[in-house]
């Protein structure tokens, strides 16, 4: 008798917007902003009248009337830290450089613990309220989720942030690449300009090894094969990130303590099996030494940066009646009011 076949079960089909709200639960507002990936609009959660802001690849998902028409919603933030520094006649303090650098340690530690990359972190893609708190946002997200395949191209990209295995050819990649621009972002919110501010790879990986050195087999195992090798880079052999960050002043150069430029020095580790890690980061010591952290309540104010804003300031000065007009349609969201939601 022959046996009969097992029963297979049925195959299921994971729809994987369930449970995702409508977009038309959501009141638009006034344009805020447009990037690279999408236009940023101001609009009203219509079930509890708070405040957000509609974006690609930030936090919440939201559906429209078909799959592909798909939105990220988070809470309204005044600031990005690129434009808010733009705008600062002073660097921010040692004690709220520790407040935004802790914040960004945990929401990077969330990421990497849920086995999700980052991959385009920078001041621009960070967003500061008026309440002291941080967010990240702007996440690069593939069409197909191919994890660890390493980028080619740096199209669209500011190389002020991308870590030097990206910009060598490296074929894999890991958190480390996120640990990297941390220290970057780190130099940049001390110093209130990139440390390293490359306009091409070659130009950016030229800047990066005159400041840290030339790397050679001893410090990074595995760099002489990466593809990007091949070209000649300058040969400097010594790491100079100390005379950018000494330990005192005199000049208004930004300093660091000692275990302030360690932990700069590990997140701008060469080698990113030796990169610290975002945890080891949060407990380093520097957090808890002199002076301490600033409270999230304690941080300073500034006037919202976003373009919307900037534009309706600058009208706002103006006597003119014609600009008068355009302030008027500007706050009731009449301009430039296309893309996502026309």
């Amino acid at each position: 008798m022959k046996t009969p076949e097992p029963i297979q079960p049925p195959q299921r089909s994971i729809n994987m917007l369930q449970g995702c709200r409508s977009v038309d639960e959501f009141e638009r507002m006034n344009k805020i902003d447009e990037g690279t990936y999408g236009v940023v609009y101001r609009a009203k959660d219509k079930k509890t009248g708070i405040e957000k802001a509609f974006h690609l690849h930030v936090k919440e998902v939201v559906v429209g009337s078909s799959l592909d028409s798909i939105f990220m919603v988070m809470e309204y933030m005044e600031h990005d830290l690129k434009g808010l520094m733009e705008t600062m006649k002073q660097p921010f303090s040692q004690s709220e450089v520790k407040c935004l650098m802790m914040q960004l340690l945990e929401g990077v530690k969330y990421l990497h613990d849920n086995w999700v990359l980052h991959r385009d972190l920078k001041t621009s893609n960070i967003l500061l309220n008026n309440r002291g708190e941080l967010k990240i946002c702007d996440f690069i997200i593939p069409p197909v989720w191919q994890p660890f395949e390493a980028l080619h191209s740096f199209s669209g990209y500011v190389m002020v942030q991308v870590a030097p295995e990206l910009l060598l050819g490296a074929k894999e990649y890991s958190t480390a690449i996120d640990m990297w621009s941390l220290g970057c972002i780190m130099a940049e919110l001390l110093a209130k300009e990139p440390l390293f501010n490359g306009k091409t790879e070659f130009d950016q990986l030229d800047k990066i090894f005159r400041i840290l050195g030339t790397p050679n087999e001893k410090i990074w195992p595995g760099f002489p094969k990466l593809p990007g090798v091949k070209v000649n880079f300058v040969k400097q052999p010594y790491n100079k990130l100390r005379e950018k960050f000494p330990p005192t002043s005199f000049s208004g150069r930004p300093t660091l303590s000692e275990a302030g430029f360690d932990l700069l020095n590990k997140l701008l580790t060469y080698d990113p099996e030796k990169r610290i890690a975002a945890e080891d980061a949060l407990n380093h010591e520097w957090f808890r030494e002199v002076p301490l952290p600033k409270s999230k309540s304690f941080m300073p104010t500034f006037p919202a940066q976003h373009a919307h804003d900037r534009r309706l300031r600058r009208v706002m000065k103006s006597p003119d009646p014609l600009k008068e007009q355009r302030m008027k349609e500007l706050q009731q969201g009449e301009i430039g009011t296309g893309s996502l939601f026309s």
